[in-house]
């Protein structure tokens, strides 16, 4: 069995029988020259790494093929033709047509039949057609032939034979298909049915994980194990209850899966498997020539989605957000590689999804521009070089590209330990998964389903929770988030008799002691005072009172709250897109309700969006897409500032009037003024602190002085009845936002202008510029 060796930022390479630099894509291809010989069976002496095909004795991946294997090693040292070319990408790196053109060309040069291209993730095996144009890709096939089958040209012509078809839609019915199974074999309502097909996924998802186990998913395998069971033949040592020996091996399967997501609470520890043998006996049968870990994400991923449109919408009646809406909020907001996101009421995943792919695809861009720099510079430096030179300058080159596709990032427990702790490299990739996109659900079949579908998408799960979007957890907490994306539930209320409860916190103290290392000790400790209780009754204090709208009274309606508490979880200069039921906006009884927020953040676009968007998923409500940036500490002083500034402006023109209505009211016996009197005053009294209270605003918002866009869009993609229209929200964006954006630095600390007027009668804005018309402001 071959292993792979790595030592530091080097790795062992087999064929070349030295250590070279461990750049992502060096790392993809011996992992699959391993598996070419513990998979397949193929000698090292039947390959050869980095060949050149092309006569030029470059180094670079442009040149010359990753890995090409010969029929036998007689083969390969009497120059035969090979039968196998692959070629490899960082594990990063998305696979694109030009790769599979490019590895096609390597292997029809060398008149090899299997051409191979991988990035560790995604494998895909096509067949090399020479009779076809060079730009034509040839047809993608099941596999390629292992040693034995290598020198059997029957089982050669029978491989290039077996094309694969696993298309999007093919696999989007095949898991509706498996649903239907489910629903007539086990009668189960269609939120059972649903539920079952995660557990069966989960479960396929976590034997591609460990490919060394027998493979639970082939018919056959299944069978063999079933007769075991018949025969007392049983599995052992499940990690969570001990050994067992009384469940099926179906149930041993799950019980394994439930390990292996503990950490991610996908599924209560007493959970099983509620369906017939014969059910996933079926389902078995169907999904066992797919390989999700293999598959490309955009085919799994919109794949899933489709079902789950059909399922949710359909039977269901679950609220998703549009793709058009979901894609709009995202470009706006803009998110940044390393910048950290989250989604307090993820569903199914649509934000969180949409904005990991946005930022993968920045990452990806910007490796290929540098790599490509560095190859061209490697290239012109070459020219003319003996061997022993390329070889240094070839691992010069490598080292650049490593450091393309890793960063170096301390990982510490405290700000004591910053200086013992050494620097690791860590995947960019990897670190936008696992450290920059966050997710709750208060629904556990909606957070289980964000779950799936952000693996079939490429990752970024393991921040997503099942918990109420209003409360802490792993990484959710105050002043931690530079983006925040999300639609919450409308019209629902939290009312004060909703506690925090012990249930509420995590009891886990090895998942404790890791939060406390990742986030340190005293922020994660802080965060999660939010969670405190009584000791004696269990229960703390109301879940309304951890936001000041909420203990004050003013709103306990979900998608008011859920302004506050996106705002709260935010940095200072975070930015947020909300959707909003349009009434948030305008209506009076939540007047305070807006200034609160007007006091915290800004505003940075209003777009009002047709009623037809949200009809097809039961949704009538008119709504908005709210924008919004949390103030910085600078603008935070700012607003403290003016508004001191303003209280103090116009208490002083109210004092002796307050002062004479205090002195009026005062007065006892045959000096006090009739009870009409009192009534007068005191209303006056009512009247004054109002206009105080008025004109402070006013003073304020004309000091603090900002536009605020408002666009309202006719069109926005998508029909009532779920169709594909014209989408005019993509006129706001380039055209007209992101220019505004970029030139008025929105991102960046405000600069006052303080040309500004204020009209009481009709309670707008209006700031005059250049002697030009006003821009109304509507708040």
């Amino acid at each position: 069995m071959l292993e792979l060796r790595i030592n530091g930022n080097k790795i062992y390479a087999p064929l070349k029988g030295k250590e070279l630099v461990k750049t992502p894509e060096e790392e993809v291809r011996q992992k699959y020259i391993l598996k070419l010989v513990n998979s397949y069976g193929y000698e090292l002496e039947q390959m050869q790494q980095e060949v050149s095909l092309t006569g030029s004795k470059r180094g670079t991946g442009r040149a010359s093929a990753d890995i090409v294997v010969w029929r036998s090693k007689e083969e390969k040292k009497e120059g035969k033709n090979p039968i196998i070319v692959v070629e490899c990408k960082a594990e990063y790196i998305d696979i694109k047509s030009e790769d599979y053109y490019q590895g096609q060309n390597y292997a029809r040069f060398a008149n090899a039949p299997f051409f191979v291209t991988t990035n560790e993730k995604e494998t895909k095996v096509f067949k090399v057609n020479l009779d076809v144009t060079p730009k034509t890709l040839s047809d993608e096939i099941l596999d390629i032939p292992n040693a034995k089958e290598a020198n059997n040209d029957d089982k050669i012509k029978k491989l290039l034979g077996q094309t694969k078809a696993f298309e999007r839609d093919e696999f989007s019915k095949l898991l509706f298909q498996c649903h239907n199974v489910i629903r007539n074999n086990d009668k189960l309502s269609p939120e059972a049915a649903f539920d079952e097909i995660s557990k069966i996924l989960f479960m396929k998802i976590r034997y591609e994980r460990n490919p060394d186990e027998e493979n639970i998913f082939t018919l056959k395998q299944f069978e063999k194990q079933e007769a075991n069971y018949e025969k007392n033949i049983r599995p052992v040592n499940i990690k969570r209850n001990g050994p067992k020996d009384d469940i099926p091996y179906m149930d041993y399967w799950f019980e394994l899966t439930k390990d292996e997501f503990e950490e991610d609470e996908l599924f209560d520890k007493n959970e099983k498997i509620k369906i017939k043998e014969a059910s996933f006996k079926d389902i078995v049968r169907k999904l066992q020539k797919y390989n999700l870990s293999t598959t490309s994400d955009d085919v799994k991923g919109i794949a899933f989605e489709e079902f789950l449109g059909g399922t949710f919408r359909g039977e269901l009646g679950q609220f998703f957000t549009p793709r058009t809406i979901v894609d709009f909020m995202v470009d706006i907001l803009d998110p940044q590689e390393d910048e950290v996101m989250c989604d307090p009421c993820c569903g199914s995943g649509g934000f969180l999804i949409k904005a990991f792919e946005y930022v993968r695809d920045k990452i990806e861009q910007d490796i290929k521009i540098e790599k490509d720099k560095v190859n061209l510079a490697f290239d012109e430096l070459s020219e003319g070089k003996a061997e022993s030179e390329l070889e240094k300058l070839k691992e010069v080159s490598n080292t650049i590209i490593q450091k393309l596709g890793y960063e170096t990032q301390i990982r510490k427990s405290s700000e004591q330990e910053i200086a013992k702790e050494k620097s690791k490299f860590i995947s960019r990739l990897e670190k936008l998964s696992a450290s920059c996109i966050f997710g709750t659900d208060a629904n556990p079949r909606m957070a289980r389903t964000a779950k799936m579908n952000m693996i079939m998408h490429g990752d970024g799960h393991g921040g997503v929770h099942h918990r109420d979007g209003l409360l802490n957890i792993n990484g959710i907490f105050e002043n931690r988030f530079d983006v925040i994306l999300t639609n919450p539930p409308f019209g629902a209320r939290v009312e004060k008799s909703l506690l925090i409860t012990k249930a509420d916190q995590i009891s886990d103290e090895n998942r404790i002691t890791k939060y406390k290392k990742m986030y340190g000790a005293e922020v994660y400790e802080k965060a999660m005072e939010q969670l405190l209780f009584d000791e004696e009754t269990t229960k703390g204090k109301p879940v309304l009172d951890t936001l000041y709208i909420g203990k004050e009274g003013l709103s306990g309606l979900t998608e008011v709250l859920f302004i506050e508490r996106c705002i709260n979880l935010l940095k200072p200069g975070g930015r947020l897109g909300i959707v909003l039921p349009e009434g948030v906006l305008n209506t009076q009884n939540l007047g305070k309700v807006r200034q609160y927020f007007e006091s915290v953040a800004k505003l940075i676009l209003i777009v009002s969006i047709p009623q037809d968007v949200f009809m097809k998923s039961g949704a009538t409500v008119k709504s908005s897409l709210l924008f919004m940036k949390k103030f910085t500490e600078n603008e935070v002083s700012l607003w403290k500032q003016y508004e001191n500034e303003a209280i103090a402006e116009v208490s002083a023109k109210y004092e002796e009037e307050l002062k004479n209505i205090e002195r009026q009211l005062a007065l006892r016996g045959k000096d006090a003024p009739l009870a009409s009197v009192k009534k007068e005053l005191r209303v006056r009294k009512r009247k004054i602190t109002e206009d105080i209270e008025l004109e402070v605003r006013q003073i304020v918002k004309e000091r603090f002085d900002y536009d605020i866009p408002i666009a309202t869009v006719e069109k926005a993609g998508i029909s009532s009845t779920g169709t594909s229209i014209d989408n005019e929200l993509k006129d706001v964006i380039l055209p007209q936002y992101v220019p505004y954006r970029k030139q008025n630095e929105l991102w960046k600390e405000l600069k006052p202008v303080f040309q500004y007027k204020w009209n009481t009668k009709t309670g707008k804005a209006q700031r005059i510029k250049n002697n030009s018309e006003p821009i109304v402001i509507e708040w």
